[in-house]
């Protein structure tokens, strides 16, 4: 998985995030508080800096635009920002504001108090106009962009629809982590990634279980004319929901959670790197999931390295009941880690009940045009529907078996539906393959793959091969 490529400029309310370590031992003569003993301290760049920083640590380049004042904070924050290469500094010095900082005490690691510095001005034209002018000298160098609006001053409507006009005209996707309720001001967006409590004050709807998530982010989409809403679920994991096509979700993995500061961050910056590098949403989805586990497990407003994102991808995968047959789960991760290396994943289905020179021959056909193959077995239930009772002579595990042995197979993955649409839809392969028996309309998922720039094979059939009449042969024996 490689972002080098890639540059994301990064719009929004820019701060500085300051951490001061200590311990309590005791309480303070001078009021029933505990006492800090300073042990150390950190700073660093926190809200759209972070989105920043969390692109520069997945291996991207970043253009910061935001705002900093003439103080103290702002001369630290530019000098953390001088420290990062691959990072442009396009942030404008303010001398009306502050700059924000957030400043939290932490003891025993837990963070027991926070302190802001800000302003609640709204910000004066002249300043809005040297954002905008920021815009205009970094856009045509970038594939992606981020809106990380905290509600501090910086994503007025007039920067906010003049970002989204030349993102447009670029023809560069713009991602949004929104603050406002109002989501028409999004509009232009190309998508927003609430977590479930601001989804539920934007759409003023329930967001406890999926429908209510799914029926909630279709009305704020529509506000926005956005292409997908991608609702993260602290716990629940995440679920995207698309203007044109379906809705997918992924779960989180259990971990002991130290901090979810920054966390949203992370998903934005992994979701812009994901897309810009021409990932579809669902892929750039998993990878963001991934990466949110890591930065949770850490203490203070962290973020995820490209190697620590391998590994969860990995990790996630978790065992499987039988090793040759993936659960969705590791089946999408591992779709995710082919792509990103730049391999062409490629998908054919069928029972594959018992194996003939036919089905050696369709898939040796789909595996020359594609770099890796997917195979996905019915069910023995999905089998009966469509075979009759006494189908499939084979049980899953044993088809699955034989199925992984196959050299031109690199996975193997069931569906229990009657057709593999909704896998096609998770896994989303550049390559289709079915036999030249259908014709184009008649293959189920085609024009999902095409839709996203995959194309379909129809492979050349062996006659005389096929498994009923196989059945056949052996019951006139």
């Amino acid at each position: 998985m490689d972002f080098s490529a890639i540059t994301v400029l990064c719009l929004g309310d820019v701060m500085l995030d300051r951490f001061l370590y200590g311990s309590m031992d005791r309480i303070s003569p001078e009021a029933p508080v505990p006492v800090l003993l300073l042990d150390s301290r950190r700073e660093m760049p926190g809200g759209a800096g972070n989105v920043a920083s969390n692109i520069i640590s997945l291996g991207g380049r970043a253009v910061l635009v935001g705002l900093s004042g003439q103080d103290e904070a702002g001369a630290c924050l530019r000098a953390t920002l001088a420290e990062k290469k691959r990072l442009v500094d396009a942030t404008v010095q303010s001398a009306a504001r502050p700059t924000i900082c957030k400043t939290r005490f932490i003891a025993a690691h837990q963070q027991v108090v926070r302190v802001d510095e800000e302003s609640h001005a709204p910000i004066a034209e002249p300043e809005q106009e040297a954002l905008c002018r920021q815009i205009d000298a970094h856009i045509g160098a970038c594939q992606a962009v981020v809106v990380s609006d905290y509600g501090k001053g910086v994503c007025t409507p007039a920067v906010l629809a003049h970002l989204f006009r030349v993102a447009r005209q670029a023809g560069v996707p713009a991602f949004v982590d929104p603050k406002s309720t109002d989501y028409t001001r999004y509009k232009g967006a190309t998508c927003i990634t609430p977590n479930a409590k601001e989804l539920a004050a934007a759409s003023g709807m329930p967001v406890d279980t999926a429908a209510h998530v799914e029926a909630a982010a279709s009305k704020v989409m529509a506000q926005a004319d956005a292409q997908a809403i991608l609702a993260t679920r602290s716990e629940k994991g995440m679920m995207l929901v698309q203007r044109e096509g379906k809705v997918l979700a992924v779960p989180a993995r259990a971990r002991e959670v130290f901090d979810v500061s920054g966390a949203g961050d992370t998903v934005i910056a992994t979701m812009a790197l994901a897309v810009g590098a021409g990932m579809s949403f669902e892929q750039g989805m998993r990878v963001a999931n991934a990466a949110a586990g890591v930065v949770v497990g850490k203490l203070g407003t962290a973020t995820a390295d490209i190697q620590e994102v391998l590994h969860e991808l990995e990790e996630q995968s978790g065992p499987d009941e039988v090793p040759h047959l993936l659960p969705l789960s590791a089946a999408c991760a591992q779709v995710a880690r082919w792509q990103a290396r730049g391999l062409r994943v490629g998908f054919t289905n069928g029972c594959f009940d018992i194996i003939h020179p036919g089905h050696i021959s369709l898939l040796a056909e789909a595996r020359s045009a594609c770099d890796r193959l997917v195979v996905a077995l019915n069910t023995d239930a999905s089998v009966r529907r469509l075979k009759g009772d006494t189908r499939p002579v084979n049980s899953l595990e044993s088809r699955a078996a034989v199925m992984a042995a196959i050299r031109y197979v690199d996975a193997v993955v069931a569906f229990d539906e009657d057709t593999p649409l909704e896998l096609i839809c998770a896994l989303m392969p550049d390559v289709l393959v079915k036999g030249a028996d259908y014709r184009p309309e008649q293959v189920v998922g085609a024009d999902v793959v095409q839709a996203a720039g995959g194309r379909l094979v129809l492979a050349n059939l062996q006659q005389g091969h096929s498994t009923t009449s196989t059945i056949g042969r052996i019951r006139n024996t």
